[in-house]
Order: C-alpha cells, then structure tokens, then sequence
C-alpha cells in the first residue's frame, strides 16, 4: 500500500527525516506517534506530495509518486487544520468538494450519523470548533478510497461523535482500507490502531503492535509505553 525507501527531508539546515524507511501492507490500521518536530506531519505530507523530498522514493498503491498525481484521487485526507472560506455554508462547501473531487459521494448518513442537518445552510465562520471537525469528517469520509490519512481526527470532537468516529472507521476498515492517522490522544489510539509507527528525530524508532511496544518497554499500560520509549 505505501513504500517509503530512504527518505530524507531538510528545511533549511534543519533535518526533519533522516534516511526513513517505511512500508505499511493494505488493510489496517497504522497510528504515527512522536513527540513534536519529529517528522510526522512531514511525512504524511511527503506521502501526499504536498512535501518534496531531498532524497529517496514513495510509492502508494504500487505507484512511484514522483512527479504523478493521479494516485491521490484514491486517497481520503483530513488534515489537522482545514481552512476553507468562513462565507462559504456547510452545504456549499460540500458541494464545492464535490465538484472539484468529481466523484461518487455518499454524504447524507454522514451528515445524518454526525447530526450536521442543522447546520447546512450555517456559514462556517459561525460554527464551533468541533462542529468544523464534524464537517471535515464529512468531507473526507463522504468518497470511496481505498487509503484514509486522518492527521488528529478527534480534535474539538465531543464524547457522541468521538464514538461515531471510532465506529466509522471500522466500517471503513472493514471493507478493506487502509488507515494512516497521527493523534496525541492515546486511548483513541489504542483503541483504533492494528500497529503503531513511532518517529524520533526523522527515523522509525519503533514499528509494530501496541502489545509489542509494551513488551519492548516493560510497560502495561500503553501511555507509559509512549512515554517511556520517548526518553533518551
């Protein structure tokens, strides 16, 4: 599903991944953890092509990205902060999405299922932050691809649509896709993940289950496991 081969990105002077080597097989759930700088938005982007890298290569579904964008076409992405025009209302922006994507879309459960109804003709400049977030959910959920990048999907969520969420991934996972998500809530984490992926200063430092991760730190509980594999 992705092929990431040697992969080195700098800003400046500054080094964010460091010869990162990653491959991630359809059909699960992957969760990128580390702490702050360590390259984890930087290779999402990369992945997406939004990023270019200094060195190294990046297939998706079989694909080497360089210079293609076709490949994103069967990609959902929630980025952590979507900026859309606050005069623009709920349904317009959904309408606008789906003109640009010029896909199939199945909007309606999702807005139903996140109680959004509401809502539609509200500009989103007067919405609530975790109503924002429901719309975001809306939009990357609402078309049919095989591979779903969620960069901190929970935040602004309330308890109900936290639980909605959880549940729709599943039944996405379920018909066979692929999750890549980044998240610092980490009960949301171990609850949707199949493995974990954890960046330190532009590297994998660790890649495999939760349970894994708890043996290879000594730990039972997952948040100590984090925390424990983060320090030097």
């Amino acid at each position: 599903m992705i092929l990431v081969e040697n992969l080195y990105k700098k800003f400046g002077k500054i080094p964010v991944l460091t010869g990162l080597d990653l491959s991630i097989h359809g059909g699960d759930i992957f969760a990128v953890l580390g702490p702050n700088g360590s390259g984890k938005t930087t290779l999402i982007k990369a992945v997406l092509g939004m990023v270019i890298p200094d060195k190294g290569t990046i297939s998706v579904m079989d694909t080497r990205i360089k210079n293609q964008w076709k490949y994103r076409q069967q990609i959902n992405y929630l980025p952590q902060i979507a900026n859309f025009p606050g005069n623009l209302r709920v349904k317009e922006l959904i309408e606008m999405i789906k003109d640009i994507r010029q896909m199939p879309s199945d909007e309606e459960q999702l807005i139903a299922r996140f109680g959004l109804e509401p809502f539609l003709d509200k500009k989103l400049s007067n919405l609530s932050g975790g109503t924002k977030q429901k719309v975001n959910i809306v939009l990357t959920f609402m078309f049919d691809c095989p591979l779903i990048i969620l960069d901190e999907p929970t935040n602004g969520l309330d308890p109900l649509a936290l639980i909605r969420l959880k549940e729709l991934i599943f039944e996405e996972k379920a018909k066979g896709k692929t999750f890549l998500i980044t998240s610092h809530i980490m009960q949301f984490v171990e609850e949707v993940s199949d493995e974990v992926v954890y960046l330190l200063e532009g590297k994998i430092y660790f890649k495999g289950s939760i349970s894994a991760l708890k043996i290879k730190t000594n730990q039972t509980n997952f948040e100590h496991a984090i925390a424990a594999i983060s320090t030097p």
